[in-house]
């Protein structure tokens, strides 16, 4: 549940500290993604935990719809926190029922991924697991927010009213190095509900994305029509687009799409549920 409506930055630090100090009071399970959010939840559980003389287990889903690039960031997060970090290793896509893109895609996978976590910190004898939700989450389309209450996640940046804003704050306060980091969902988002996702056009979104942050862009997706590839960046950024189109034109067709589009609206979190938008989930 959430916690009651502050109105400062400080007021969300002591909230939040008071809620961990709680939680911690056992031993507890961080779903670890290697994200800021998750990464700044990691850093205050342990925290806590040492003061309780409790442990924190970071457990990181390798999954089928994430980068490589994921498993790598939460290892080196994991070790700058100095936690001890569990990877589970599952193939969503053929064990979830989402190979068809549906629009309940989020709930389902949700479900699937933390039901495996609750399984795992059973085994541990843990009872409670965290998850790195913020308040932003809960005011867009987040099905996925259901299967967390439904399996009694704890959130405790949401219950402590924390913005993105807020979490890189208190992340860079830390000294976190992912304090600047991107937000990276999962690849199945790229692509139209209702698609056939698979491993080969993932992978593919996977490397133009990759091709495109080297030219030195920050947010960058790449959603997928069939043959057509839409890029979407920063507003700021399409220039720079323009600048290097050659090149990313003669990649992406490399890589099998057919016509290469740039977005004028630019980069924005959930373009692909843009037909869903008066449909909320909080």
């Amino acid at each position: 549940n959430k916690g009651v409506k502050m109105s400062t930055y400080e007021e969300k630090c002591s909230y939040l500290q008071k809620l961990m100090e709680k939680y911690t009071q056992e031993n507890v399970v961080v779903a670890f993604s290697g994200g800021v959010d998750s990464s700044l939840l990691l850093k205050t559980a342990c925290i806590n935990a040492v003061k309780n003389g409790t442990k924190v287990f970071a457990v990181t889903m390798h999954t089928t719809l994430h980068t490589m690039n994921e498993i790598e960031s939460s290892k080196e997060t994991a070790g700058e926190v100095g936690t001890e970090h569990l990877i589970i290793s599952v193939d969503e896509l053929k064990e979830a029922g989402i190979e068809n893109n549906p629009v309940e895609r989020c709930y389902l996978c949700k479900k699937y991924l933390f039901q495996k976590m609750k399984d795992k910190a059973e085994s541990l004898g843990v009872k409670i697991i965290l998850d790195g939700t913020n308040e932003d989450d809960l005011h867009m389309f987040r099905p996925g927010l259901r299967a967390l209450k439904e399996l009694e996640i704890k959130s405790p940046l949401a219950e402590s009213d924390f913005s993105k804003t807020d979490v890189r704050k208190l992340a860079e306060e830390y000294g976190l190095s992912v304090s600047k980091k991107p937000s990276t969902p999962c690849l199945a988002t790229r692509f139209p509900y209702g698609s056939r996702l698979s491993y080969e056009e993932m992978k593919k979104v996977e490397k133009g994305e990759d091709f495109l942050k080297n030219l030195g862009l920050y947010n960058v997706r790449l959603r997928i029509h069939n043959d057509i590839a839409r890029i979407e960046v920063d507003k700021e950024d399409i220039v720079k687009i323009v600048v290097y189109k050659e090149a990313i034109i003669s990649y992406l067709k490399e890589l099998g799409y057919r016509y290469i589009t740039l977005d004028l609206e630019g980069f924005r979190s959930g373009s692909m549920d843009y037909f869903l938008e008066n449909k909320r989930e909080g």
